[in-house]
């Protein structure tokens, strides 16, 4: 384990791009210097973001990636772009130095992160204008653009500390996939195929190393880890800083790891949709991965493989509220030999606490006994912009084929099946609409070469999530009941793949009353009129 320079546990912090946009200036005096106080910190950066993802940093460097492929007629676009991705780190720099007392005291801090940010770009830019010629960039090359905005972040954010009187010290981890497995992308992709998940671990092992040359000093280390044999966006997905902050964490044996979001913590339902949505305490890992996958933005599902398997408890917290206790998710499984920590110490032994819940506090949550088992659901999710589709196989097909060649038709244009439901000669799937109309095109055109095809669109699938929820008698008789009180109609049902969520398809213009008559009839919390109908004056007799 990576020893500390004190004795004190170790707490890996990780914050996203839009937080960092929002309130850096209390993230870097407030936040951060109180919890150093007490613990071995690190944190961990996402690229900066504006209110929209959109308008965020990586963004903007996917947008430099599609000029570079145009060629040169977009080169004026290309050099526009890097310029506001340059101005806007400058920016947000002398904002957090605007202070005279920061300016005056560690005004060399501020010149040299500045020079720093400007090469940083003009690298970018040079490189990105040589790819213009060739008119287009490799998958690894794509992933080496995207790295400059968290390399950007973790610059400012350390220059921000160490003036606030925090030591910091920038870490960059894009070359830790070449350092753990050699530079062949050959030899890159066996060991992928080879360890599975157990490749992060190795990759944990590396950061390690590196944390340890920060000495004192907290480790700023950027969200993105390395240039992946098939590239990280491709083989991670936009979550992956989640995955390196849950890395560190096993690197170093934390005692628990913070996500800090912009939100309290995980509600019972979206509470921007249902008004009477209510804060979980806690909820399994199981439950913040379904939760995840069905359309809440919780955690990566692969962090919470990382964690897991490590026993190190994870909780959700709000920049806007430093105090509040937020979601911790305990990891669910009982593993009776963790993995350790990727570097240990010299005599071998690992001194950092594992934090269980106590069975009151499950009890209180509604977790009942050893397997945590629920009475009622936890909670429900929408996943919007959803596709129906309906193969009928016709009579020249074997019926035994037709699954195969449904899903590789699937495979072979990259849509990926949220739901099935099938029959001997019928199968229904729930997928999400594919970025690309001609891929949604060819899919059909190649499956109604054995088949009678149908797509609806604007449908949406309706979650219901509830820990060992398979064993709840009668709760799928209370969703369709809800449902059929409000008059909405259901596509297509799904339950027994998963003991822990009952998923169903609705138009889209019912998911938002589906979801709130769920919530009031299925989770047992009435919605506001509900509540305030409670507390009308009735006629009283004496």
């Amino acid at each position: 384990m990576v020893t500390a320079t004190e004795s004190k546990p170790w707490l890996v912090q990780k914050y996203g791009g839009t937080s960092l946009g929002k309130l850096l200036d209390t993230i870097c005096t407030s936040i951060i210097p109180q919890y150093a106080t007490g613990h071995n910190l690190i944190v961990v950066c996402s690229a900066f973001s504006g209110t929209v993802k959109a308008s965020g940093t990586t963004s903007l460097l996917l947008q430099c990636i599609s000029y570079a492929e145009l060629g040169v007629d977009s080169q004026k676009r290309l050099i526009d772009v890097v310029d506001l991705i340059k101005d806007n780190h400058l920016s947000v720099l002398q904002a957090f130095a605007r202070s005279p007392s920061r300016l005056a005291a560690h005004s060399q801090i501020f010149e040299d992160t500045a020079s720093a940010i400007k090469k940083e770009c003009e690298g970018l830019k040079r490189f990105l204008l040589a790819a213009q010629i060739v008119g287009e960039l490799s998958a690894r090359s794509k992933d080496r653009v995207i790295s400059i905005g968290e390399k950007l972040a973790c610059m400012i954010v350390a220059a921000c500390l160490t003036s606030a009187g925090t030591p910091a010290k920038p870490v960059s981890l894009d070359n830790i996939v070449s350092s753990a497995f050699g530079g062949s992308i050959h030899d890159q992709v066996a060991a992928l195929e080879r360890l599975g998940p157990n490749f992060y671990h190795v990759l944990a092992d590396q950061i390690s190393g590196q944390i340890r040359e920060c000495g004192s000093a907290i480790p700023i280390v950027t969200g993105f880890f390395g240039i992946m044999p098939d590239s990280l966006i491709q083989t991670v997905g936009r979550g992956y800083s989640d995955l390196c902050a849950a890395m560190c964490a096993v690197a170093v044996g934390a005692e628990e790891l913070q996500i800090w979001k912009e939100v309290d913590g995980i509600f019972t339902a979206d509470p921007r949709k249902v008004p009477s949505a209510r804060l979980l305490s806690t909820v399994t890992d199981e439950e913040a991965t379904e939760l995840t996958y069905y359309g809440s933005e919780v955690i990566h599902p692969l962090t919470m493989d990382q964690i897991r398997d490590a026993c190190i408890p994870l909780r959700l917290k709000n920049v806007f509220k430093p105090s509040g206790s937020g979601t911790i998710i305990y990891p669910s499984t009982t593993n009776p030999t963790p993995i350790s920590p990727a570097s240990t110490s010299s005599d071998g032994s690992d001194d950092s606490p594992r934090i269980t819940p106590l069975p009151s506090f499950m009890l209180k949550n509604g977790y009942h006994g050893a397997e945590q088992e629920r009475r009622k659901p936890t909670a429900v999710t929408v996943k919007d912009d959803i596709l129906l589709i309906n193969v009928v196989c016709n009579r020249n097909t074997k019926s035994q084929g037709f699954l195969t060649q449904v899903f590789d038709r699937l495979e072979r244009n990259k849509i990926p099946a949220d739901l099935v439901a099938t029959s001997e000669r019928h199968v229904s799937l729930a997928v999400q609409a594919p970025s690309d109309p001609t891929a949604l095109l060819r899919l059909k055109e190649e499956l109604e070469r054995f088949g009678q095809v149908g797509i609806t669109p604007n449908m949406s699938i309706v979650t219901v999530v509830g820990h060992k929820m398979r064993n709840m008698v009668g709760v799928s008789n209370e969703i369709l009941s809800a449902l059929a009180a409000s008059q909405i109609n259901i596509y297509l049902v799904s339950q027994g793949a998963s003991k822990i969520n009952i998923s169903l398809v609705v138009g889209a213009d019912d998911a938002l009353a589906a979801m709130n008559a769920i919530h009031s009839e299925v989770l047992k919390i009435p919605s506001h009129k509900e509540q305030e109908n409670r507390f009308i004056p009735g006629p009283w007799l004496y």
